[in-house]
């Protein structure tokens, strides 16, 4: 049974426990790349190859008119390069040939609701980019769901099991972009340093006396 969500409660407890929320990039094209470089990696491996990419071509524009087999060799620290180069390369030329140039100022003009089905357009941007994309860059009130998020709000039983958590989430939260990043990075923080998929730390968590998980995840229940 999914249970009524208090976000200010978990944002207090949260910025308590885990502290200031961390700064992150707000270019557009700079964010729609790093997160598809971001799919089934670390933020380390990310960077990494976010780093070699942009040393081996200089700028969205070179990489977009460069084959995709020199944009794996520069991805390949994120794995899945092939793939993730294929879909950068698309992706930024489709914004070219859609602009003129690199410059996705025009979702701002867009709604939400356009904005969003432009970018699920793209190859290789699913509802996580789309939304990060949106809700870091342009300021809109649409929230990201990744694995760390997906497993704590089920935890919480704040979403089903089943069903889309994206769809889920972004019913149950406020429309507030402000809230939104913040709750999105600490909950990223809380999946990775207490709430991680094996061996969750309950009895430190700040959210435990709410979770419907609490205690069984420690004992090997999920």
């Amino acid at each position: 049974m999914v249970r009524q969500a208090d976000p200010d409660w978990v944002l207090r407890r949260l910025r308590d426990a885990l502290g200031p929320v961390p700064q992150v990039a707000s270019d557009p094209v700079e964010t729609l790349v790093l997160t598809i470089l971001s799919q089934n990696t670390t933020d380390v491996n990310r960077d990494r190859a976010y780093g070699s990419l942009m040393a081996r071509f200089g700028s969205a524009d070179a990489i977009a008119d460069a084959e995709v087999e020199e944009i794996a060799a520069a991805v390949s620290p994120a794995g899945l390069q092939c793939q993730k180069a294929a879909s950068i390369r698309a992706v930024l030329k489709r914004v070219r040939a859609r602009e003129g140039s690199l410059d996705l100022s025009f979702l701002g003009r867009m709604s939400t609701e356009e904005a969003l089905a432009w970018l699920l357009a793209s190859p290789g941007v699913g509802e996580k980019t789309a939304s990060i994309v949106l809700l870091f860059s342009f300021g809109r009130p649409v929230f990201p769901v990744d694995t760390h998020i997906r497993r704590i709000l089920n935890r919480l039983g704040w979403i089903a099991g089943s069903g889309s958590p994206y769809r889920q989430a972004n019913e149950l939260l406020p429309k507030d972009a402000s809230r939104m990043r913040d709750l999105h990075l600490l909950l990223i923080e809380l999946g990775r340093r207490i709430c991680r998929a094996r061996r969750a730390d309950c009895a430190i968590c700040p959210l435990a006396e709410r979770c419907d998980s609490s205690g069984r995840v420690r004992a090997g229940v999920s």
